[in-house]
Parts: structure tokens; sequence; C-alpha cells
């Protein structure tokens, strides 16, 4: 299959792109929540991160990506551990949580010593989040793949990390890993801090954080994937997307607050405006 690079891509994507229709049975803006879901979103041992699910969506997002609690789930760059925290809680009684790391092989020994690290840690981390048993829950970097590991995964979701496969000119490489994880008519579910469709492409290079829409979708499907759909659960208009110093000057990292009255402004507006879209495997 031809890999086209990312780099490429966002040079000569559109400012809009026109997608597909939701393919049948995509969930629908308000459609149920699983209950178990709905369960694990307010379970107690989330009390410190429940403050941000009304900017994160969790419920309406892992709805969407069609998350079930007896899949087996992979989160890319798990990074802070927000959405590992619910996703323990919610797939460790029938399910499975896998940490993937990037692959840091060509990397400096410092940054590989400290990407291992973090895969060893992963399982009693989510368990002491998630007060399950470390067994429930594994990790490995896509740079050392453990044997049967490829074509058993359900879903493998990519949480405001799309920027960072492009900032580090992994995107090829990684994708294609993550696409050989992933069972036949197995899905990916990405949310990413979404750029105005005619942003410059200087703007949309990922060191700012955020990317076009149509860049992603594009990207995604020269890499073997097709575009399912998108939700608007985390969308917030109120988000210029335009900061000269990226998406870091919102909250919740909030550099750009230099008084409190900037501060405050900043709290006004709330986390980035965000795509949510879901791509499944091309055969």
């Amino acid at each position: 299959m031809r890999r086209l690079s990312l780099a490429l891509l966002v040079a000569v994507a559109a400012g809009s792109l026109s997608a597909p229709a939701l393919a049948d049975g995509t969930p629908k803006a308000g459609a149920a929540i699983d209950p178990a879901l709905a369960a694990a979103v307010a379970d107690p041992l989330r009390k410190d991160d429940a403050a941000r699910d009304v900017y994160r969506k969790p419920d309406k997002t892992l709805a969407f990506f069609r998350v079930g609690p007896v899949m087996k789930v992979g989160e890319y760059a798990p990074g802070g551990g927000w959405y590992s925290r619910l996703l323990g809680i919610y797939l460790a009684p029938k399910g499975k949580l896998v940490g993937l790391f990037g692959d840091a092989s060509g990397a400096s020994a410092e940054r590989q010593a400290g990407m291992q690290a973090a895969v060893a840690k992963f399982p009693a981390q989510v368990a002491g989040w998630a007060a399950q048993p470390a067994e429930r829950f594994s990790a490995f970097s896509l740079g050392a793949v453990p044997a049967g590991e490829k074509g058993t995964f359900d879903r493998i979701l990519l949480m405001r990390a799309m920027h960072n496969l492009l900032r580090s000119k992994t995107a090829d490489s990684e994708l294609a890993t993550m696409r050989d994880l992933l069972k036949p008519g197995g899905m990916i579910g990405i949310e990413q801090h979404r750029a105005k469709a005619d942003a410059p492409d200087a703007y949309v290079d990922g060191s700012k954080g955020y990317l076009r829409e149509a860049d992603v979708i594009k990207v995604m499907e020269a890499h073997g994937f097709a575009f399912v759909g998108r939700s608007e659960a985390n969308a917030n208009p109120k988000d210029p997307a335009n900061w000269p110093d990226g998406v870091w000057t919102l909250p919740p990292s909030l550099d750009g607050a230099k008084d409190d009255a900037t501060r405050a402004r900043l709290q006004a507006i709330g986390e980035s405006d965000r795509m949510t879209l879901l791509f499944r495997k091309r055969s």
C-alpha cells in the first residue's frame, strides 16, 4: 500500500473536505450511553478528574468511538493518564486496556530509557488508579510489539496525540503499526485540537497543537483507514484556535495566563475546540 508523507499531505490538503456520510450504526449525537460507561464516569475514583468532564465529554466521546466494556482497547501515548484512569475503571472487569507507547528506537539513550520505564510502570499505575489488579492491564512500545498482538485490538484511541506524530515525523511508521494491531474492521478514534479550515500551513505543522480536520482525515485515509464519521461532542466555538503560543495558552495549561484578568478570560473560553473522528481499518 502506498504511503504518503504526513508533511506532504498537510502542505497540499484543501481547507475543507467533503466527508462521506456516517456509516450505518454510527452513534448519533445524544445516543444512549452504556450504563457501565456511565457508572465508570461517575465513579468516585475519578473525583479529581471529573471537573474536566464538561470539556472532554468522555461518555459521549467513548460512545461515539463505539468502545464497549468487553473490548481490547489501546490508548496511544497515555500521557498524564486522564483517559487511562477512566478506561481502567471501565474496561478492567471484562475488557482490556493496553498502553501503546511510541517507538523510541531511534531516539537518544535517555529517551529510550524513559520510554521503557513508562511502559514498565503503566500496568501498576493504572491498577492503582482504577483499584483493579495490575494483570488486567498491559503496555508495550510500538517499536517492540510482542508476538501475538497483531490483529487483536478492537479499538485504538489517539487522544490529542496526532500533532505529536506530525511534529516528530513518526506518523507513517506509527500509524502503520497501529493498523497492524487492529482486528479486521477495527477502529481508531481520534480527538485532536482543531484549527480553522483556512489556517495557514505554518500554523498546522504540529508545533501549535492544532491541526486542520481535513488534513487528519486525508492522512488516515492514506494509511489504510476509511472515514466513518465525526462528532461535535468536543467542539468549542469560543476557541479562536489561533493562539500565537499554541493550544497551551488555554486551560488546563493556561500558559497564557500572565495576570488574573487574562486567566479569567481564558478560563471563560475553556479548553480547545477539538475534532472527534472515527476511522475503520480497511481490508
